[in-house]
């Protein structure tokens, strides 16, 4: 019976260990990477292949991960640093890398430290691009410095495997000098600016009381030709209105001394003016005339009467 159980014993003892080491092999050849990951494998320490997400196999004990990279954007800070622009004003720079990772490979073997070799390049090729332009244009053309400081290390950086996405200079700052230097400047620019738009408002106000001014004395002018025009034009009226009333009257008394009344009236009114007229002129004269035979009022209306016959055997005749 002793012997039968030490041979249970000796084979539950295989079977269960035969179990521990299947487990192991397993887990050992089955890899599960994550997203956006990369794992570098080695067999016999030589490169053998690049795992990307999912289920991968490896042999165990002949292969081993060697680098798990991340595919991931990244953001590293780029240390401050100095650098002359082309007008020999020494700046102090910093910024951020944003890079990512495109060849595993090319990043584990390629270079030592990536991180380190882009964040390096950034900062001498941020020196080098700042010292092509003048102080005034670091702050003008930031955006563009930013652009060819990218393609600048991309260009370098291509043997490594990764891409740098974009570059941010984070801060420019010039000695303090020249930041008083170019605080008075800016005030004196707004001083001239402001001075320049008071006058321009000053300009403005009296082209505007001048036109003002002109417009109405143009609106006078109109004014008082349009009231001469209607002035002469009524006087014009009244002056035809007069001549035709007039015209009426004369026609009227015309008419009327073509007839024994009118002849009649027209005798008594000659006869009053003639009277009237010598009471006038004995009255404001200093000479007394005396009367003739011929200076009476018949005489006076004999010869009016005269006149108007003849006048009217004219008349007859023609």
């Amino acid at each position: 019976m002793m012997g039968v159980a030490n041979l249970l014993d000796v084979v539950f003892s295989f079977w269960t260990g035969l179990a521990i080491l299947t487990i192991i092999l397993v887990k050992s050849s089955v890899k599960f990477v994550p997203q956006n990951r990369a794992f570098v494998v080695e067999r016999f320490g030589k490169y053998n292949k690049t795992m990307v997400a999912g289920l991968n196999m490896l042999f165990p004990f002949i292969d081993k991960v060697a680098y798990n990279q991340s595919l991931k954007e990244h953001a590293f800070d780029v240390p401050s640093q100095a650098a002359i622009t082309k007008d020999n004003i020494s700046l102090v720079v910093d910024g951020v890398l944003y890079l990512k990772l495109l060849d595993a490979y090319k990043a584990s073997y390629g270079v030592d430290d990536y991180v380190y070799a882009v964040s390096q390049l950034a900062q001498t090729t941020m020196r080098s691009e700042i010292g092509k332009i003048d102080l005034d244009k670091t702050f003008e053309e930031r955006e563009s410095l930013n652009i060819n400081i990218v393609n600048a290390i991309n260009m370098a950086s291509e043997p490594w495997g990764v891409q740098v996405m974009r570059y941010e200079i984070k801060d420019i700052e010039p000695p303090r000098t020249i930041l008083d230097a170019m605080e008075r400047q800016m005030k004196a620019e707004r001083e001239k600016r402001a001075t320049i738009l008071e006058s321009e408002g000053h300009r403005q106000s009296a082209i505007n009381v001048a036109e003002g001014a002109k417009q109405a004395q143009v609106l006078a002018a109109e004014a008082d030709k349009t009231e001469q025009i209607l002035r002469a034009e009524g006087e014009a009226q009244a002056i035809i209105a007069v001549a035709d009333a007039q015209a009426k009257a004369l026609d009227t008394v015309g008419q009327v001394a073509n007839t024994t009344e009118g002849q009649k009236a027209i005798q008594l009114d000659l006869a009053e003016k003639a009277i009237e007229a010598k009471r006038a002129i004995a009255k404001d004269s200093t000479v007394v005339l005396l009367p003739d035979s011929n200076s009476g009022a018949a005489s006076v209306v004999a010869e009016a009467m005269t006149i108007i016959n003849t006048l009217n055997s004219s008349k007859v005749t023609g």
